[in-house]
């Protein structure tokens, strides 16, 4: 390539990066996603590096942010508000490290003050003698948007401050975003939550800037009369006391090996965040030190955002597999080319249903987008069909189950008076071989019978061995022929035989949750027992067929009665509901009516220390307590153990929700422990 065309190349990205900065910057309507933004702007940088006749005004080695609305006043920034220049891995970050020290010309040990890069929309408050007097929107980080009105309304953003250590003359910089919690209210309004912070400010009536829920966390200082603090970390400290809201993730490292140590943790944990985060920002943590290093034309020399890796990437597809639930539907699912999306190797990717693939055109070979986010399963988002290839064809859904060769059919929903989108396979009982390892997996599941070491994967194992075939060949195993397998030893196959045993006890509520029925969870399951009231007359309801009065109970509909009288109606489901009653104890769970958490919601989290945490249940429902699913405002009482899911108490005391050590709520229990 001659040097026109580098030029030629050069400006063409320069022009790109102007047209994405306005649609990120001044229109809140990005394009492309954070990662892209960012890639398409090393490129410019990298080509700068290359070729030192390469320059533009509108570089973004020469710019940062975009130039303010009109629709606002202007106001300039008394120290420039920079954005920061980003770090992808642990080479970025050495020779971060390293310009640091050939700017300074000395080796000095250094300490990094770490912090959360918050997505969202960066603003700067202005404080004289106590009280806020203005607040500006970033910009191109010389002049930005007068948005004071908009930002007084934010309640986290204090309008007067009365401590006597706050600062006369200082502006205060920090970040106004969307919880996700609160998005997920407005997402047919705004893109993503940053899109809803952006444009909730640039609202020109601060009453519509009132109704979305905004929040702030301040993070530094612009302009500061009589600076005296000489740690980034304890100005932060500062912050908090002075009453504003800051990062409780925020850290003080000594080392780049400590960094990159703690960015892999929080890479896997931002998911848990309730708002969104794409980075760890790292600054210098002595300030003087940041003094001294000073800024390059668009950024600190003295620090530098680490990104995460990206949340989404493109992948081919391999192949599509169909696989069978317990319920009988059939679920796609993509083989992909193995790829990295935010730290995790992803090579099975959800397609969801029929509908969906139909939808999007989805087909084995087709490069396709694929978004992971947190603990949700990855997912098609979209399919590159410039890259699709000729000989490509249209993806088939199976008429038939994959399984055992039966019909597959879409139900037709009487409530929503639509066609299920799911396909399912109709056999009935165990005949198809899938929903039959399925339904056994079921029963031996942690809210179901819960069998210690007998696993998914050993179920699918005794299977292949045909050692089960029903539920209640689990009670009839071949022990000694288990202790030759490979794996096996006296030791395990002992503990197997004991955590069966032990499983031969069982509440009714669980035993008919653990059967399987399409439509009746816990839940139900609890509210059938309840009425039932012994195994025997819940047997009397099965040999019958008869649910008719089930109507009766509030929350029991005709799906639900519908469904238990289609499973029943099939002689082998039936038949294995009299065999295990002839096997298994089953009883009645006993209520205390007036116990001492009578009327109280409690949810566990964490390890507890000597309990299961399905003995910790039972022990709360035996005390007329009950136990809620997630974190609500019905909760009473959230109890923690070890390593505990700090979201759900983050959640809790946001509610005002009591937050009871596991210690603390057995002290409730029982006074003597």
């Amino acid at each position: 390539m001659d040097k026109f065309d580098i030029k030629k190349n050069y400006l063409i990205k320069v022009n790109e990066y102007q047209k994405h900065n306005k649609l990120y910057y001044e229109n809140s309507s990005p394009i492309l996603s954070d990662r892209e933004f960012d890639d398409l702007k090393n490129e410019i940088l990298k080509l700068e590096k290359k070729y030192n006749y390469l320059s533009n005004k509108l570089s973004p080695s020469n710019s940062t942010g975009y130039k303010p609305s009109k629709n606002f006043l202007k106001s300039k920034h008394r120290v420039q508000m920079l954005s920061l220049s980003n770090a992808f891995d642990e080479d970025d970050l050495v020779n971060f490290e390293k310009k640091i020290y050939n700017y300074l010309n000395e080796k000095i040990p250094l300490e990094y003050s770490v912090e959360p890069k918050i997505d969202g929309i960066s603003a700067s408050l202005t404080y004289k003698n106590g009280k806020l007097v203005s607040g500006t929107s970033r910009g191109d980080g010389n002049i930005g948007e007068l948005i004071t009105e908009n930002l007084k309304t934010i309640f986290d953003i204090p309008n007067e401050i009365k401590n006597d250590n706050f600062p006369s003359d200082i502006d205060i910089r920090g970040e106004v975003f969307i919880n996700k919690n609160d998005f997920n209210k407005l997402k047919d309004n705004f893109a993503n939550p940053r899109n809803a912070a952006s444009g909730s400010l640039r609202q020109k009536d601060p009453n519509e800037t009132k109704k979305i829920p905004l929040k702030f966390i301040a993070y530094t200082f612009g302009f500061f009369e009589k600076n005296n603090f000489k740690n980034q970390s304890d100005f932060l400290r500062s912050l908090k006391n002075w009453g504003f809201i800051t990062s409780k993730h925020n850290k003080v490292f000594k080392n780049i090996n400590e960094l990159i140590k703690f960015h892999n943790k929080f890479e896997n944990e931002r998911f848990h965040l309730e708002y969104d985060v794409d980075g760890l920002v790292y600054k210098i943590n002595n300030l003087n030190l940041q003094k001294r290093l000073g800024f390059t034309s668009n950024a600190p020399r003295w620090a530098i955002a680490h990104k995460f890796s990206a949340e989404n990437a493109y992948s081919e597809i391999l192949n599509i597999d169909i696989q069978v639930g317990r319920t009988g539907a059939l679920t796609p699912v993509a083989k992909v080319k193995p790829v990295n999306i935010g730290g995790v190797v992803v090579s099975n990717t959800s397609l969801h249903n029929e509908d969906e693939i139909n939808r999007k055109d989805i087909r084995i070979g087709d490069t396709v987008k694929i978004e992971r986010a947190g603990d949700v399963i990855p997912h098609v988002i979209e399919v590159d069909k410039k890259k699709r290839k000729k000989n490509s064809k249209k993806f088939i859904f199976p008429s038939k189950c994959p399984s055992c060769g039966s019909i597959t059919e879409k139900e037709f929903n009487k409530i929503t008076k639509k066609i299920d989108a799911v396909r399912r396979c109709t056999s009935d009982g165990y005949v198809c071989e899938k929903i039959a390892i399925e339904k056994i997996k079921h029963f031996i599941s942690k809210d179901a019978l819960n069998i210690d070491g007998l696993g998914k994967k050993v179920v699918e194992k005794f299977w292949e061995l045909k050692l089960i075939r029903l539920p209640q060949d689990i009670f009839k195993l071949n022990y000694n022929k288990i202790s030759n397998l490979e794996g096996w030893g006296k030791l395990s196959v002992s503990n197997l035989k004991n955590s069966i045993n032990n499983s031969k006890e069982v509440f009714l509520e669980k035993f008919i949750y653990s059967i399987g029925i399409r439509h009746i969870g816990i839940e139900n399951a609890k509210l059938i027992a309840a009425y039932s009231k012994s195994i025997n007359n819940f047997l009397e309801f099965v040999k019958n067929n008869d649910f008719d009065h089930l109507s009766d109970i509030d929350g029991m509909g005709e799906t639900q009665i519908k469904s238990l009288k289609n499973f029943f109606n099939n002689a082998t489901n039936k038949n294995i509901i009299f065999e295990l009653s002839k096997i298994l104890n089953i009883k009645k769970k006993e209520t205390d009516q007036n116990g001492k958490f009578k009327n109280k919601n409690f949810l566990f989290t964490g390890k507890l220390e000597d309990m299961s945490r399905a003995e910790a249940k039972s022990l709360v429902e035996k005390n007329s307590g009950s136990i809620v699913s997630s974190v609500n405002k019905k909760l009473d009482f959230l109890v923690v153990g070890e390593k505990p899911t700090s979201r759900k108490i983050d959640q809790a005391k946001e509610l005002g929700i009591k937050v009871l050590k596991y210690t603390e709520w057995k002290k409730l229990l029982n006074k003597t422990g």
